[in-house]
């Protein structure tokens, strides 16, 4: 089921343990990798070289992105070695390459006749929509998969028995006019609620009057103010919980909801520096040194999140072209969300960081559970969509 994350906010300076030194950019990453090498079977020093080759390959698939244009179908990353995929329209062969990257060299390999260009599929994604939800008892969601070239809508039960075989799948495929691929959700997609980015926040919304907690995201700055970013969908008046039983009270400063962003400025009275708690425990803070855009975010990037309820966990971005199901952007959600394969993922985690090292990439919305309630994937706002005006601070 997709699901809004109920948020995660920053953390004012003051607050934060004075004794909790900062991690540099190399440490970060090393935390990072060592939690992924346990993921998945890697030693920490494998894992170590597969994330800084990784992180510095994104101009090489900026590149390539350019230099293949129209023909550019879909682009991925892979591990254990670390390798680029490109699937490109066309049946003009384009011989693999091997590029020298960070010290080692990496294998580039290219697969051509797919039958749509990203940017055709981009562009069905954003047209069909609203014409696939009419169609549907339950609106689904809807993503790209650069890996295969073709929208995934992701429906519930009763729509996939409903069009049983490949019956579904190629009526929206005639519709869409690109390939299709169908996935089956065992429930819908939902927001997350729960300052210091990776802190907890609390708050009563005045509509049911139910307290909730959410996760502060990063520190942002317009000029000489500051503020903790967390989702829009977070209760308005906010406190930032020290962990002592005090809570500090936030300004609200604003929110956007709509279509591509789901995002929230919570002001302090003192400075905010431009660091995130990032561990379970909330004994490791991060310095932010740098962020990473939704364009130059691959499907097999490895990316981490932390959040109040679920803690620190490391996974693959799955779709970096995501519209989540249901009505959870005031309206339908346009397909410029990303799609991170779990592991972990609960209500309360909404606003809290998604990041690599000290490179910040967004903050989470929502997730998808499965039928034994674990979580599917969770998806986040890329940090391009911040409010007009506003940057994330970094130092």
């Amino acid at each position: 089921m997709l699901s809004a994350l109920f948020i995660t906010l920053a953390a004012p300076a003051a607050a934060i343990a004075q004794d909790i030194a900062p991690l540099d950019a190399p440490s970060a990453l090393a935390l990072d990798a060592a939690t992924y090498a346990d993921a998945v079977g890697l030693s920490p020093s494998q894992a170590l070289r597969e994330l800084q080759v990784q992180e510095a390959s994104v101009p090489v698939t900026d590149a390539l992105t350019v230099e293949f244009g129209d023909r550019l179908a879909g682009l991925s990353v892979g591990h254990a070695p670390f390798h680029i995929d490109v699937l490109l329209t066309g049946d003009a062969p384009v011989a693999d390459r091997s590029v020298p990257i960070a010290g080692v060299y990496v294998l580039i390999r290219f697969r051509t006749g797919a039958y749509a260009s990203h940017r055709q599929l981009v562009t069905a994604a954003a047209l069909y929509q609203t014409d696939i939800r009419a169609t549907l008892t339950q609106p689904p969601g809807i993503g790209i998969d650069p890996r295969i070239g073709a929208l995934v809508v992701m429906v519930g039960k009763a729509d996939a028995m409903s069009e049983p075989g490949d019956a579904l799948r190629d009526r929206i495929a005639r519709m869409t006019g690109v390939p299709v691929r169908i996935a089956t959700l065992d429930a819908p997609d939902v927001d997350m609620a729960e300052v210091q980015g990776g802190g907890r926040l609390i708050g009563v919304d005045p509509g049911d009057g139910r307290r909730y907690a959410c996760t502060s995201g990063f520190v942002v700055r317009r000029g000489a103010e500051s503020a903790i970013v967390t989702a829009a969908h977070c209760p308005d008046n906010l406190s930032w919980a020290d962990g002592t039983g005090l809570a500090s009270p936030l300004t609200f400063l604003g929110q956007w909801g709509w279509g591509y962003q789901d995002v929230q400025l919570q002001g302090s009275a003192v400075p905010l520096a431009p660091t995130f708690l990032s561990d379970t425990a909330k004994t490791v803070r991060r310095r932010v040194n740098g962020q990473r855009t939704r364009a130059a975010t691959r499907a097999g990037d490895i990316v981490c999140h932390r959040g109040e309820r679920t803690g620190y966990s490391c996974a693959e971005v799955w779709l970096p072209d995501f519209a989540p199901a249901g009505d959870l952007c005031g309206g339908g959600c346009t397909p410029t969300w990303v799609a991170v394969r779990g592991p972990t993922c609960r209500s309360g985690d909404s606003g809290g960081p998604v990041f690599l090292g000290g490179t910040a990439f967004g903050i989470v919305k929502g997730g998808s559970y499965r039928a034994d309630g674990g979580c599917a994937f969770y998806y986040y706002m890329s940090l391009d969509f911040l409010p007009g005006g506003w940057s994330l601070a970094t130092g």
